[in-house]
């Protein structure tokens, strides 16, 4: 398959006219009829007539960094025309008069939209199954959930249904479907890409990201969305380095931290061991492992949901059927579920008890991990406890779902930069991924140490069994 290749690799056959982008798109759409009737990727497909009317252009005039390259995003993000759900029949009749700014940057990048994926309900859950447009269904076993929110990105990528995605990480929304998919995905420090034209889950948690077969087409796509834009005054005015020329930074030396608390108790065996596997080939790599603790850890799932679903409430406020969108009585319970935990944290006389004392609560949490850069560079950890869940194992048991995220949720409540990467798989097939965090805006050093570890291993170039 073409898309097998990196987005590099794509470039130079498209520069030699080896291939042509009309190439890329009919194989893409090809991949979409055939595969997403069983997994349910997408909310929405793009008419297939204008994608190929794009791929033409690139073809013959258009020359941007990722110039025919097609490429698929979260349903969260408006995009001019097409319809954009959040994964809710609340926005199903929504089709938004303008683009978000990342899908901007790309379209003016050369990069030819062929869909919208499917996601949690406004980005409410860890495994997909909380959309009201069909769960996501896992392509290395169908009968386990893909991860979440951004379930239908990360199996479109798995799938080779595009090159690369666009998601969204709230509390590890880029990262667990990531890891359970077998792909990478990237949770920018907070800032770093615009979030003009998301639609909100938590306003103070949401970061766009990108999601792609490797760490090298993390860095292509990251070079293109990254930097300030006027419309979003959190976006960051940092200069936007040359991702793509940092990767081969030497790795030797670089002081890799295991938070112990990652380590101690609630891990399945499986996750230990490739974890412990991955711990091995970073230090034949020339990293000194060291081991560090963040004490606040035990508390971030609780402060997350605390901040989170008063966030939540907040912004869904607005979707009363009056001004905006379809029935309230649309939400699903999950997302009822949020509301009305947000309202009640928010609520006269227990705001002071409850969402101040969780957003001290991450102050902490931040200070902890701004004195564990005294002693290394980056952080290791594994990004989710188990291996895929087969369907219903947690949408029953709304705290067991909410724990499943102790491993992703500290970082987005430090505004840091987390790269997930594909690291092994259980006896039974199923893929086990794991983290790097690291400072803010360093995102380069994780892209070259995560670099590093794909050229040393071949976990990146698994494909699920209905490929083959």
């Amino acid at each position: 398959m073409l898309l097998d290749s990196t987005i590099a690799e794509l470039r130079t056959l498209l520069s030699s006219k080896k291939i042509s982008s009309r190439d890329l798109v009919e194989e893409a759409y090809g991949a979409v009829e055939k595969l997403n009737p069983k997994l349910s990727a997408f909310i929405s497909v793009r008419d297939k007539k204008e994608a190929l009317l794009d791929a033409d252009r690139a073809d013959s005039s258009v020359k941007g960094p990722l110039s025919g390259i097609p490429f698929c995003l979260k349903d969260a993000y408006v995009t001019k025309g097409l319809k954009t759900t959040a994964g809710s029949k609340v926005l199903d009749t929504f089709i938004p008069p303008y683009s978000a700014s990342v899908v901007q940057k790309l379209v003016a990048g050369g990069a030819i939209l062929i869909g919208k994926n499917n996601m949690d309900a406004w980005g409410h859950g860890s495994t997909n199954e909380n959309t009201d447009y069909g769960a996501v269904k896992n392509p290395w076993d169908i009968t386990r959930v893909a991860g979440g929110s951004s379930g239908g990105s990360a199996v479109a990528v798995a799938t080779r249904m595009s090159a690369f995605a666009i998601g969204e990480d709230t509390g590890g929304s880029i990262r667990a479907p990531s890891s359970m998919c077998n792909v990478a995905g990237l949770k920018v420090t907070y800032g770093r890409v615009s979030r003009y034209g998301s639609i909100a889950y938590a306003s103070s948690l949401d970061t766009v990201g990108p999601m792609a077969k490797s760490a090298s087409d993390i860095a292509e796509v990251l070079s293109v969305i990254a930097g300030a834009d006027p419309k979003d005054a959190t976006s960051s005015r940092r200069e936007v380095p040359a991702y793509g020329a940092l990767l081969s930074k030497p790795l030797a030396g670089t002081r890799v931290g295991i938070p112990k608390e990652f380590l101690a108790g609630g891990l399945d065996t499986e996750v230990r061991r490739v974890f412990e596997d991955v711990v091995k080939t970073f230090e034949s790599l020339g990293a000194m492992i060291v081991s560090v603790s963040i004490p606040s850890l035990a508390y971030a799932v609780p402060i997350y949901y605390l901040i989170a679903t008063s966030e939540t409430s907040s912004n869904l406020n607005r979707y009363d059927g009056v001004r905006f969108g379809q029935s309230r009585e649309l939400f699903t319970e999950e997302t009822m579920r949020r509301i009305i935990v947000g309202t009640y944290a928010l609520k006269a006389g227990y705001h002071d008890e409850l969402y101040t004392r969780a957003t001290k609560g991450r102050t902490v949490l931040v200070r902890e991990f701004d004195a564990v850069w005294n002693t290394c560079d980056i952080l290791l950890g594994p990004t989710m406890p188990s291996v895929p869940y087969r369907f219903g194992d947690l949408m029953e048991d709304p705290v067991k779902l909410y724990l499943a995220d102790i491993f992703t949720v500290p970082v987005n409540l430090t505004g840091l930069p987390s790269l997930a990467l594909p690291a092994g798989f259980s006896e039974d097939g199923l893929p086990i991924g794991i983290q790097l965090i690291g400072k803010k805006f360093d995102e380069a050093t994780l892209l070259s140490l995560g670099y590093a570890y794909e050229r040393a291993t071949d976990w990146h170039t698994k494909k699920p069994n209905m490929l083959s």
